[in-house]
């Protein structure tokens, strides 16, 4: 069985870098915009619809989080065993996988189906907001098996070096959510109005259209096929794989959300403006990180299959190359939000103390996204060459021990202004990627040290 996964290994790293990193990119940005229309459309219904909404996304971050950790692992064994030629075992993985993520998927929604309302409670909800809260996180829980399917679904593409399937479902879903959101909000023909429950009604109808869309690209791969069905039945051994790969990459996936919500807590310390601000900046951060982040997705899927093709000279100059790469883009970023920073944060609050407030965050952070870049590669080269241990470690220092540390002693100790928290994570999250990097580079060459 032959697989454009070969092309991995054979053709020039550069335009195989642009190859994959240009869609993955344009997918995560549709897919930004995405959780954009549902916030105007809550924003429709009332102010404590978008309440709940942020209230709801420490759990929806969790769906997401494991389902990218677990996927991201199974690409890796998958990229290595095509890398290696060993078509029956990457199907084996493949049909494995497949069964594997879903199945954590109906764990967290039957988890959080009893946990949320006393989650939601513990972070302040009452009466009819903690009512919202709970009717639309419901609806999402129940789709998490059709999220997780397609997490599992994209595992497989992108280790073949597929990463346009997953960038046409998300410009789907993005236009798709745009038209069901008012659709199971407010009623049409047949359709009942839900209200603030229609938002994750649509959110979960997209993700099952999708989801067929992708098992018909995935079936076109030959890798998962319903010739052997004995290949679906779980497997212990094979899922302990998933698990030591998986869990690491996963739980950092879950500190991440844990240092969004220490920053908030510290954040809020400067007032309600501050807040607001703060809020605004890290949106416009993340939009102009997309591309990095496509780039990481293009690092997995290159370096697990020339790591499976023992071909090591080609794993170093795909991590050098990316690096480049990743700094060119840092440097548009840079220039872009230096110039227009002010401009785009104004365009979602005139309030000009918000403004100032974003502004100051946006000034700082942004030189932070050369150590970004530097993390994204090497977290992605570690999971790749099956060394996801560290991610955990290094996740854990950057997103709770060093950044409670630093901001307790800028906000509360020395109770220093604003804009001072923001060069103590920027020291924080450069210590992390020069770290990241010099330990990665280390296995890299005793990799070629080996052999």
């Amino acid at each position: 069985m032959k697989t454009s996964s070969q092309n991995l290994t054979t053709q020039n790293i550069q335009s195989l870098i642009k190859q994959l990193t240009i869609p993955a990119s344009v997918g995560m940005f549709f897919n930004t915009m995405y959780n954009v229309v549902d916030t105007f459309y809550a924003g429709l219904i009332s102010t404590q619809a978008i309440a709940a909404l942020s209230l709801s996304f420490m759990i929806f971050f969790l769906i997401i989080g494991f389902g990218y950790g677990f996927s991201s692992a199974i690409t890796a064994l998958l990229g290595n065993a095509l890398g290696r030629e060993k078509y029956k075992l990457a199907s084996i993985y493949a049909h494995k996988g497949l069964i594997f993520v879903p199945l954590i998927g109906l764990g967290l929604s039957i988890i959080g189906y009893f946990t949320a309302p006393w989650l939601f409670t513990l972070l302040g909800a009452k009466e009819e907001y903690l009512q919202i809260s709970i009717d639309y996180i419901n609806p999402i829980l129940f789709g998490a098996v059709f999220f997780m399917f397609n997490f599992s679904l994209n595992s497989v593409l992108v280790a073949t070096g597929d990463t346009k399937t997953y960038r046409n479902s998300l410009i789907f879903g993005f236009f798709a959510n745009l038209a069901l959101n008012p659709l199971f909000m407010y009623g049409f023909l047949f359709i009942p109005a839900f209200g603030i429950k229609g938002i994750a009604i649509a959110t979960v109808v997209v993700q099952i259209i999708n989801m067929f869309y992708m098992l018909y690209k995935v079936l076109q791969t030959k890798l998962i096929h319903f010739e052997k069905l004995e290949y679906f039945i779980p497997n212990i051994k094979v899922y302990k794989q998933f698990l030591i790969h998986g869990i690491p990459s996963s739980l950092n996936m879950l500190t991440m959300a844990i240092g969004s919500l220490i920053l908030t807590y510290f954040v809020s310390h400067y007032g309600m403006f501050a807040v607001a601000g703060f809020g605004i900046g890290y949106r416009v951060e993340q939009l102009m990180l997309l591309p990095a982040l496509g780039l990481s997705t293009a690092v997995l899927a290159l370096v697990s299959n020339n790591f499976g093709a023992k071909k090591y000279d080609r794993v170093v100059e795909i991590f050098t190359t990316a690096l480049k790469y990743g700094f060119i883009i840092s440097t548009i970023g840079i220039i872009t939000l230096t110039i227009l920073g002010r401009f785009i944060i104004s365009l979602f609050d005139d309030n000009p103390v918000v403004v100032n407030f974003g502004v100051d965050f946006l000034l700082v952070e942004i030189w932070i996204f050369y150590a970004y870049v530097v993390l994204f590669i090497c977290v992605s080269t570690l999971q790749a060459i099956k060394q996801p241990k560290m991610i955990l470690y290094i996740s854990l220092y950057r997103q709770i021990f060093a950044k409670l540390i630093i901001a307790y002693l800028i906000v509360k100790y020395f109770e220093l202004d604003f804009i001072y928290l923001w060069f103590g994570i920027l020291f924080m999250i450069y210590s992390a990627a020069i770290f990241a990097f010099f330990h990665t580079n280390r296995l890299l060459k005793n990799l070629i040290s080996k052999n």
